[in-house]
């Protein structure tokens, strides 16, 4: 096998980090000197860049920082769920009556009693909702541990023991558990395959072939913060208290559930602790709780527990694929053939478009792929770190891997050789692609062309040793949004957007943005979130919303500094109301006289002068002419939202991970040694927390590639290990010493600052390094993931 450094490029500057993750936000962040103490940004550097700490991680670690449900409302009730035991039938009969005996329980809602809910519009008709199910509007039973029932009492304690009273009957019933059941009649998306060429015919012709299966589990999200809501009903309008990555958007769906005018609803979200894609929809918890709420006229709160996380919403489904690529002899690759196979609820459709990385990574003439759906009793699947594009490159960097081998070629090299200098599928060029820099830099970290290249060849004493790469991409999503600035005479900025923190560092950025922008220290920022009462956002979610707010941040901050030269020209009470505004500058947050060299007026003292209590200024990211209607839209549904090839290139981040696996020959057991990953997600706003991004995301891929499948019972459809006892994710001593290293430049094309996607990447591409690496330490190759010691017995 040939191998060698056949770059010849300069080495990118090496950015080190821990395996620690950010912690998750806060709704008003103090960035005063004393949150930031020696980390505050050097005098006179750029704030926008700096390597600046998490502001809100002291309230975080002190127990200051109020979730959702931690809110303190008087008369509040408490409501438990009761999730189906069956997975398919009817509800024959619900006895209560034992329930509602007890003391302090105020009603038992089943569908004999109901809460009428209704039907909300999902996100792929044009609404905010990630599901149409809502529970106890019938007697069918979907899925077991589907909500058939909502106890609500005075007390958690009487509302628990009172949901263990309820006697269910049911009837009849034919699952289907598998999307290998032979009942399991799968479904053609046929708007989502892509095809060019003649792939059949080239793949037929080709020297060289692959042609395999690959497998993923069913895997779910198990953020650290359960789902959970309070919902208040007062005066027919309703507030909800929920953790959301989209809080614009769940205010649609409460509407929607309580056929009530949108201006009646307001969302809140003060801190989310996690969501990885969760919490992007109002699940329908939370239906039951806003419902309950109206009814009984008083504040309600419902929290699922640990194992209702598991099948109260969905994670990323089970997949299977199927790969076959063609290849010359000199390793050009001249048909690619893909076809994807996941799991869906029995009554809903949820697409995992495993083809997405497959259709533009590589140069192929010929191309064909398509995805089919197929319908089992499960919870609607929901989104997931990476979804689509994580287990696309599961599949192909595996298969690549394996054309590498069978051509007696380099992993690296290969993926050179077939490089695509434009979007192969739709031929448009790149915005920027540093994916040869990212390999170049992160091999030469990593000591990949060091390896011996023969599979079974490095071992240490009874460890054998294995090396493995792979590559990914994220495509660049973009929703216009607003931001408003309000600065004080006192010397205080407010950032206010409607935008959520889930943990990813929305705060800090954009007090850094503002500051950067006006010129002031960042420790004079205050910033708002996660509130339908502030201006409109994009979800956070398809690591979009940092480009999104840091834009608007953007564009509203140099409207505030228009808007004080205009103040200082225009105030007969500003000591420069004889001047033009053409003729002042603003500068390191002062007004001054273009020609004055130095000195000037700040903000703070402009204001005082012309005897304003607070300026407030606007600014957004929509085209000219936007109507109300369209940002609505952007803010309430994906609309408005823009893929990677709106604006007439093909926008996405890169990346390529490294790794070096240790197998312990007589048990099996794999251990991730090491790994080294090399990025491209364009400009990078605050090194510190994309560097925690990207890590969080290698963290998730490792457990996705050897621990984390959802096992489900083939007799009743119940999920058997839903709990952090059963359900493995990585925990410290399962992560290595992990490197990171930013080759992104700035991406004016994708972003209006340049930034391009951070929290997605980080896990596309993992899962088949990591399995490139057991095949080169052990020479067996696992196709279905997780890769276990009993797969490699």
């Amino acid at each position: 096998m040939t191998h060698g450094n056949a770059f010849g490029l300069n080495r990118r500057t090496v950015m080190k980090l821990g395996a620690g993750v950010a912690a998750v936000a806060g709704a008003a962040v103090d960035l005063s000197p004393k949150a930031f103490a020696a980390e505050t940004a050097p005098a006179k550097a750029p704030a926008l860049g700096a390597r600046l700490s998490r502001a809100e991680g002291p309230l975080k670690v002190t127990g200051q920082a109020r979730y959702a449900i931690e809110q303190k409302l008087e008369n509040l009730a408490y409501g438990v769920t009761v999730q189906s035991t069956r997975p398919a039938g009817r509800i024959v009969n619900i006895d209560t009556s034992a329930a509602k005996a007890l003391p302090g329980v105020l009603d038992v809602y089943t569908a004999q009693n109901s809460l009428k809910i209704n039907k909300p519009t999902v996100y792929s008709k044009g609404g905010g909702a990630t599901e149409e199910f809502t529970p106890i509007q019938d007697d069918v039973v979907r899925f077991n541990g589907m909500h058939i029932a909502l106890v609500v009492a005075e007390t958690f304690e009487q509302a628990t023991e009172a949901a263990s009273l309820l006697k269910v009957e049911y009837a009849g019933g034919d699952p289907i558990l598998d999307i290998k059941d032979p009942k399991a009649k799968a479904q053609l998306i046929d708007p989502m395959g892509a095809a060019w060429g003649d792939a059949a015919t080239a793949l037929a012709n080709a020297e060289v072939k692959v042609d395999v299966t690959y497998t993923t589990s069913r895997e779910y999200n198990v953020p650290m913060e359960p789902h959970a809501c309070i919902a208040s009903w007062e005066n027919g309008k309703i507030t909800v208290w929920e953790p959301s990555q989209w809080v614009g958007g769940a205010r649609s769906v409460v509407s929607e559930w309580l056929g009530i005018d949108i201006e009646n609803v307001r969302v809140i979200s003060p801190y989310v602790g996690g969501g990885f894609g969760s919490k992007i929809g109002a699940h329908p918890h939370v239906g039951l709780a806003c419902a309950a709420s109206r009814r009984l006229s008083r504040p309600v709160k419902v929290s699922l527990n640990r194992p209702q996380t598991f099948t109260g919403l969905g994670g990323r489904p089970a997949t299977r694929q199927t790969l076959s690529i063609g290849a010359s002899k000199d390793g050009k690759i001249n048909s690619i053939v893909h076809e994807s196979w996941n799991e869906t609820a029995i009554d809903e459709v949820h697409v995992e478009a495993c083809n997405n990385v497959t259709k533009i990574m590589y140069a192929t003439p010929n191309f064909s792929s398509r995805l089919y759906v197929v319908p089992v009793n499960t919870v609607q699947p929901g989104w997931k770190r990476g979804p689509g594009e994580n287990p696309s490159a599961y599949a192909l960097e595996s298969a690549i891997d394996e054309l590498a081998y069978a051509l007696n070629m380099d992993p690296i090299t290969l993926r050179l050789a077939n490089w695509a200098e434009i979007d192969p599928s739709n031929g448009m060029k790149w915005s920027t692609r540093q994916l040869r820099e990212a390999y170049a830099v992160g091999a030469e970290a990593f000591g990949w062309w060091n390896r011996n290249p023969a599979p079974r060849s490095m071992r240490e004493g009874r460890e054998l040793i294995g090396y493995g790469m792979a590559a990914g991409s994220y495509p660049m999503i973009r929703t216009a949004s607003e931001a408003k600035i309000v600065l004080h005479a006192s010397g205080q900025i407010e950032v206010l957007s409607a935008g959520t923190d889930m943990g990813t560092g929305t705060y800090t950025i954009l007090a850094q943005t503002a500051a950067d922008a006006l010129g002031v220290p960042v420790e004079t920022v205050t910033v708002r979130l996660g509130d339908t009462i502030l201006p409109r956002s994009a979800l956070a979610g398809g690591s979009q919303q940092a480009n999104n707010l840091t834009g608007a941040v953007d564009k509203a901050a140099r409207n505030a500094r228009d808007a004080l030269l205009a103040l200082a020209a225009s105030d007969p009470k500003s000591p420069m109301a004889a001047a033009k505004a053409t003729d002042l500058t603003f500068e390191t947050g002062s007004v001054r006289p273009t020609r004055r060299p130095n000195g000037g007026i700040s903000i703070a003292d402009l204001l005082k002068a012309v005897g304003k209590d607070k300026l407030e200024i606007e600014g957004n990211t929509f085209a000219p002419g936007a109507t109300e209607e369209m940002k609505n839209r952007a803010d309430r549904s994906f609309a408005q939202l823009k893929g990677a090839v709106e604006g007439g290139v093909s926008a996405h981040s890169w990346c390529a991970h490294f790794v070096e696996v240790r197998i312990d020959e007589d048990f099996g057991t794999i251990r991730v040694k090491r790994m080294v990953s090399a990025f491209d997600s364009g400009r990078i706003f605050n090194p510190k927390l994309a560097e925690s991004q990207w890590i969080s995301g290698m963290v998730m891929g490792l457990g996705q590639a050897l621990l984390e499948e959802g096992y489900v019972d083939q007799r009743d459809g119940r999920t058997i290990n839903a709990n952090f006892a059963d359900y493995a994710v990585p925990v410290n001593a399962d992560v290595p010493d992990i490197q990171v290293i930013s080759v992104g430049i700035p991406d004016m094309q994708a972003t209006a600052l340049g930034g391009k996607g951070v929290g997605e990447i980080g896990v596309v591409g993992v899962a088949p390094a990591i399995g490139n690496a057991v095949f080169h330490a052990t020479g067996k190759r696992i196709r279905s993931l997780p890769i276990t010691l009993e797969k490699l017995a």
